[in-house]
């Protein structure tokens, strides 16, 4: 006998058994309503003392409680109605992006045209810009770009778009080409910090640090490096990937901070790389990020001084290529 045949043909309902009906355990008014269920019930059953709570309007969770985030998320879908996409940062999450902003709220996207408000923790999102998607653990997800830049349209933070899109990029969960893709249609509102950090991540920059970095040579007379480059020595060996490079005189910059770069063995192996090319006649000037923002002007009057030093010696016998993670 099917479940829910065993539910209706019960004296007394067992709303344990009725849970088990809906994808975990949440429903909409209207499929209960369908089962026969009075809105008077579904008011008692959402009462003190009831055994069901609502998450939102129409939407209940069958086995009362704290939701979890998946419940939460399967009762925004249910509210949102037909052709409801996650998107923003909680699809971002569900492909694995982890450098996120601790917003919680569920965005999800719908038809244009459609009349549904955003509440609690549910945004809602129209729009008439077609999208398509995949479904992930049970959910429709729009695709990885779309929630990139869906998510960053609705930051305010510079950082905060620099670390979740060169997360996506550095980790090869999304390419840049695919971003930029997302961005052509130039109506579309909010898009001018995931265009700016575009721009950074096409010049090789993977992290906030690093764009902080690249922000403050823009403002000194000095010429411009390049951005994550690997130094091999003259036998090919490799021997370090660093920050900055000034090839001409064979000068490099290391932002040095475990919190700002994306990979988590990257300040490791930095610390590791140091001895190996200072051996290789490499100078190498090391920054904290603290002070690209609190003490630029020390940095550039650093930065200038080990670039003067670097031009009065003979520059060393390595070279360099631009860096890319495999």
């Amino acid at each position: 006998m099917p479940m829910i045949d065993r539910v209706r043909n019960k004296r007394s309902i067992d709303y344990g058994l009725l849970a088990e009906v809906f994808e975990d355990g949440v429903a909409a008014r209207r499929h209960l309503l369908e089962l026969g269920f009075s809105g008077n019930t579904l008011a008692e059953k959402c009462r003190p003392g009831g055994g069901w709570t609502r998450l939102f309007l129409g939407v209940y969770l069958l086995t009362g409680g704290t939701p979890s985030r998946r419940q939460l998320v399967r009762g925004a879908l249910l509210r949102s109605g037909p052709l409801t996409y996650l998107t923003g940062l909680e699809a971002a999450r569900r492909y694995g992006v982890r450098r996120l902003p601790a917003d919680h709220r569920i965005h999800v996207l719908v038809p244009h045209g459609r009349r549904i408000a955003s509440q609690g923790s549910m945004l809602v999102e129209r729009s008439n810009r077609a999208w398509s998607g995949t479904l992930i653990d049970g959910f429709p997800v729009v695709t990885l770009a779309r929630a990139l830049i869906d998510a960053a349209r609705k930051e305010r933070s510079l950082d905060v778009v620099r670390a979740l899109i060169a997360d996506a990029v550095q980790r090869q969960l999304c390419s840049p080409e695919a971003l930029t893709e997302e961005l052509k249609d130039l109506r579309l509102a909010g898009t001018h910090l995931p265009r700016r950090v575009l721009d950074e991540v096409s010049d090789g920059v993977r992290s906030a640090a690093e764009a902080w970095s690249r922000s403050l040579i823009h403002r000194s007379s000095l010429p411009n490096p390049q951005w994550n480059v690997m130094i091999r020595s003259s036998v090919g060996e490799q021997l370090a990937v660093v920050d900055g490079w000034w090839d001409d005189v064979g000068l490099a910059w290391q932002i040095d901070s475990v919190e700002f770069h994306l990979m988590p063995d990257d300040y490791a192996r930095t610390m590791a790389q140091h001895s190996t090319l200072l051996a290789n006649g490499v100078m190498t000037v090391h920054t904290i990020p603290s002070r690209l923002k609190h003490d630029p002007a020390g940095v550039i009057d650093e930065l200038r001084g080990a670039y003067s030093a670097a031009a009065q010696r003979p520059r060393p016998a390595v070279a360099a290529t631009l860096w890319r993670p495999i």
